[in-house]
């Protein structure tokens, strides 16, 4: 119960995070994308099974909100979460500079498999927003690993 708890704290979290952050100026979104978090931090504290369905909760949240295709980001999201979550039991990323290393790899490669699923599956061109979508795997990487190294100096459960 205190799990579907946080996956509900979580997704309530980041679709309050999308909506602020869209209010002070749509373009933020392109650098900062709180769904990623959310998966992310899921996908590094609980493993991959949570990572997993934070990441289709948190993908057709961010598909129903945006004018996007539906579909694309519960299927990359959904991918992010169990790989994050799968690696990171195989891998040392305690450390903060591993875990900001890990973090940035994976929303690259998430950021990179949306990309090119919308280009191959619907012809869209690649729009990066002036180069704003580039500093995205790096706003994700700064966030996560401040949140996860918080939860582990807290004394908090971290598997």
């Amino acid at each position: 119960m205190k799990r579907s708890t946080e996956v509900i704290a979580g997704l309530m979290t980041a679709v309050v995070l999308q909506t602020v952050i869209g209010k002070i100026s749509p373009s933020l979104l392109l650098v900062f994308n709180p769904f990623s978090w959310a998966v992310l931090y899921f996908g590094l504290t609980r493993r991959e099974i949570f990572g997993a369905i934070m990441g289709t909760g948190c993908g057709l949240l961010q598909d129903s909100l945006s004018l996007g295709v539906f579909g694309v980001s519960g299927l990359t999201k959904t991918l992010l979460g169990f790989a994050t979550g799968y690696i990171s039991r195989k891998i040392n990323v305690v450390s903060s500079g591993r875990t900001f290393v890990f973090v940035l790899i994976m929303a690259a490669a998430e950021l990179a498999l949306w990309k090119f699923l919308v280009h191959f599956l619907f012809g869209e061109k690649w729009a990066t927003g002036g180069g704003l979508l580039f500093l995205q795997p790096l706003a994700a990487a700064a966030a996560v690993t401040g949140l996860y190294q918080l939860k582990r100096k807290s004394g908090a459960e971290v598997p």
